[in-house]
């Protein structure tokens, strides 16, 4: 029997130790987010987070996955108010939806780590768009960054952003060191 936590419950899987994440999600648990896609680790379509990392659930069988937190596109959030959820419907993105949740998982995982990521980042995903909406997904990446970002905050008094004034009206120079 496999352990694992998956969107904050604990389940036990009575299924064959190598049988994929991603069938044991769809087929015992009735987790139908991960989409099958291309069975090989190639596509992207049924990334899930595992431990905090984005994984690819054809390829990790629950017995690798035993003790794990996963979390699917159901338990990320449940009124889909994520700032990437909230981000592909502004934008669009939705075309077929095969990719849809793969991407936004992986992109999850990523921007927990880099709020803003590299185009070098972007590109190592393994997420595939067949239907080219690529271009809308780069624009609600950008679009979920700016609003994960945190607000600009204003300099304290006396840093060099806001120098006190000199009696002449002009910004005190720092001292010379």
């Amino acid at each position: 029997m496999t352990r694992m936590t998956v969107n904050g419950e604990a389940l036990q899987y009575r299924l064959d130790p190598e049988t994929p994440l991603l069938f044991a999600l769809r087929d015992a648990s009735n987790l139908t987010g991960a989409k099958h896609g291309c069975y090989s680790g190639d596509c992207g379509s049924c990334t899930v987070i595992a431990d905090g990392q984005a994984v690819l659930s054809c390829q990790l069988t629950i017995a690798a996955a035993e003790g794990a937190e996963i979390t699917t596109i159901e338990g990320l959030s449940a009124d889909r108010a994520h700032p990437l959820q909230q981000a592909w419907a502004a934008e669009q993105v939705s075309q077929c939806g095969r990719c849809d949740p793969g991407f936004i998982m992986a992109l999850a995982a990523l921007m927990r780590a880099t709020p803003n990521p590299t185009p070098d980042q972007l590109s190592a995903l393994p997420n595939i768009c067949r239907c080219g909406a690529t271009p809308r997904i780069m624009k609600a990446i950008a679009r979920a960054a700016s609003a994960a970002a945190p607000p600009a905050t204003p300099h304290p008094a006396g840093t060099a952003a806001q120098r006190p004034e000199s009696p002449g009206g002009a910004a005190a120079e720092a001292p010379a060191q």
